[in-house]
């Protein structure tokens, strides 16, 4: 009985190792790529949306609701409600720094202009990305706050 009852244990231990290993991917689709052009490419495939902005605590994601932004292949950028487009500029570079950001790829964002969009202006850290969301953290130099903001993509 007990060797018998030691196999049945052994057995159902390995089904539960073999479940947990199989289930596990080697690439997780969250996780900031280290190639800027895998963020570049994901990025320029479809039309996104902010879902989330938060600046220094306070949630100012109203400011861009009903703009659709696109990122161009030529590194323009461009958000639009239906009435008005907002045109700037969009990069994705490797930082080579050694701080928040686990890839240490910067996603860049420039709109040369003085309302909410001047907000963006930032080179944000990827917290995490995949082909439907970036997730992005800037912590400011001058009063240490820091800003989140989210973007998804559209169906």
């Amino acid at each position: 009985k007990t060797a018998t009852f030691r196999a049945s244990v052994y057995l159902l231990l390995s089904l539960i190792l073999v479940l947990l290993l199989a289930s596990c991917t080697q690439d997780d689709p969250a996780t900031p790529s280290d190639d800027p052009a895998v963020v570049q490419q994901q990025v320029q495939d479809g039309s996104w949306r902010i879902t989330s902005f938060i600046d220094s605590g306070k949630d100012e994601t109203s400011h861009f609701s009903g703009y659709v932004f696109t990122f161009n292949a030529n590194g323009m950028l461009q958000a639009s409600n239906g009435s008005v487009t907002h045109t700037g500029a969009w990069s994705v570079t490797n930082s080579n720094s050694q701080d928040d950001s686990p890839g240490d790829v910067d996603f860049n964002i420039l709109f040369n202009l003085t309302n909410a969009f001047e907000d963006l202006n930032e080179d944000w850290h990827i917290l995490s990305q995949s082909s439907t969301r970036l997730e992005l953290i800037h912590v400011s130099g001058g009063n240490g706050g820091t800003d989140y903001l989210t973007f998804e993509k559209l169906p």
